[in-house]
């Protein structure tokens, strides 16, 4: 006789997870949920700086683009986004063109010299506007605000009956004259903010050190001032390079003495306009400005930080 079934007992239930688990869930779960409602809020902008550095980047890309198509290329009715045959052809014309080597070192020579100039002043008037306090000085300040607001086309003219009136019209002097009052406003403004983001009890315990005033200025707040001054000449620098209206006024019969957004004109003629020539010269134009932004981002990046501090 067998013995009778017995009934297996039943599963126990499974153990509740330990605490610290689900809470580490919970705010595994709500951090996601913070991380996508955020990434959420900021897609409008995110789209609308991805739309901004479209329309600001398509206009350089297009410019070098053209500058190695052929001519047949250019002149078809349907565009074409990338070269279909590229070519160097454009390149060639451009640096075998009359006066290229002069209309370079014209334009070198302008604008280092401007900027140059105008980061000796603007250092000395910054450093006599953020570090000092005299009598004028507020009225300073206003002035150099209200000099950087002027536009450049209303000083056309009086900068060339100057010029007129002084013989310096066809001059590369007077032009780097022009340039380094340009930009001399701006310059001091920019580095006025710089200055002012480093503290002045460095400078005052140099003093204290037996230091004098100008030596603690040179080995203490001027490596300081390093990358603001790197990037305060870098948009001085982008500013002359690329300035076209007075060195177009200033310069009419010395054609030796031209600079190169002057020279980019040339060609354009009764004819027409050789565009590939013209792309191409402007893509060589770019590079300077380029690699110099290359070489000097990351100073640029810390300086434009370190002003933006105070002002």
């Amino acid at each position: 006789m067998t013995a009778p079934a017995v009934p297996a007992a039943p599963a126990a239930p499974p153990a509740p997870a330990p605490r610290p688990a689900r809470e580490a869930r919970t705010a595994r779960t709500s951090a996601t949920a913070r991380t996508v409602r955020r990434a959420l809020r900021r897609l409008p902008l995110n789209l609308a700086a991805l739309a901004v550095l479209a329309v600001s980047a398509f206009p350089v890309y297009w410019m070098v683009t053209t500058a190695f198509k052929p001519t047949a290329e250019i002149q078809a009715d349907t565009p074409t986004f990338l070269p279909l045959h590229p070519t160097v052809a454009h390149f060639r014309t451009a640096v075998d063109a009359e006066g290229f080597g002069t209309f370079w070192r014209n334009s070198l020579a302008v604008t280092l010299g401007a900027v140059l100039l105008a980061l000796v002043v603007a250092l000395l008037a910054a450093f006599a506007v953020g570090r000092m306090r005299w009598r004028g000085r507020r009225a300073f300040i206003l002035l150099v605000f209200t000099a950087q607001m002027a536009p450049w086309e209303a000083l056309l003219i009086p900068m060339y009956v100057i010029a007129r009136d002084t013989d310096m019209l066809d001059s590369l002097s007077m032009l780097t004259l022009v340039y380094f009052m340009t930009t001399l406003p701006f310059t001091i403004v920019t580095l006025r903010g710089f200055l002012a983001s480093i503290p002045a009890e460095l400078e005052e315990a140099a003093l204290v050190d037996g230091c004098t005033r100008p030596t603690a200025f040179r080995r203490v707040t001027l490596p300081l001032l390093a990358p603001g001054l790197l990037a305060t000449s870098l948009f001085g620098f982008i500013t002359a390079w690329n300035e076209f209206a007075f060195a177009n006024t200033l310069i009419i019969k010395n054609q030796d003495a031209r600079t190169l957004p002057v020279w980019l004109s040339s060609f354009a003629n009764v004819f027409g306009t050789d565009w590939g020539a013209t792309m191409a010269a402007s893509s060589l134009f770019m590079l300077p400005v380029l690699l110099v932004f290359l070489v000097l981002q990351k100073n640029v990046t810390t300086g434009m930080t370190a002003g933006a501090v105070k002002g």
